[in-house]
């Protein structure tokens, strides 16, 4: 709780990415708040007794959304949806506006990797910023199993990383109304 509101305050792809592994680490501990309470609230030092209730809250709250949303086994809440609708949006208005030139040579470097994601993907495509998020947190999950990655694939990931922090660097100057896009 303390950590997502830091992030999305601060970098608004680290947040959808953290909130992404909160929905997981739910989903492990069989959205059973007493579990995640002992693993997780309980474990965090140097927290008061209203920091805990508040984070005990927190996860009620995300577990209440999940079974009420329908994403209990996978999926990912409408609050994280809005985000990547919020960026997509951002995206395109990025790109329309001649003032991001810029921006746009490092979507359309990023664009053929897009395309053989997608391409990869079977029935399951998602939009493109989706796409790209879907990709580095496979590569997350991958590192968490510690599994080996390829030297591409890293690569690749570093690319996609600079352009989705490009775009939440953007993104927080639109929050903050310091983006001039037409």
């Amino acid at each position: 709780m303390i950590t997502a509101s830091q992030k999305k305050k601060e970098n608004i792809a680290e947040y959808l990415l953290y909130m992404w592994q909160i929905e997981d680490m739910i989903r492990a501990f069989g959205l059973d708040i007493d579990r995640i309470q002992q693993n997780i609230v309980d474990k965090h030092e140097g927290l008061t007794e209203d920091q805990r209730k508040d984070m005990t809250e927190w996860y009620e709250s995300l577990i209440d959304m999940m079974r009420r949303e329908d994403v209990v086994e996978k999926g990912h809440l409408q609050l994280n949806k809005n985000v990547i609708i919020a960026l997509d949006d951002l995206n395109a208005r990025l790109l329309k506006d001649p003032k991001y030139a810029k921006y746009s040579a490092e979507y359309y470097k990023v664009l053929p990797l897009i395309v053989e994601l997608r391409s990869k993907a079977g029935e399951n495509k998602s939009g493109e910023i989706e796409t790209l998020f879907n990709f580095l947190y496979g590569i997350l999950m991958l590192r968490i199993q510690g599994k080996e990655i390829s030297k591409e694939t890293l690569a690749a990931a570093s690319e996609v990383s600079h352009f989705l922090g490009t775009l939440a660097l953007y993104y927080k100057k639109d929050f903050n109304n310091e983006l001039d896009l037409e």
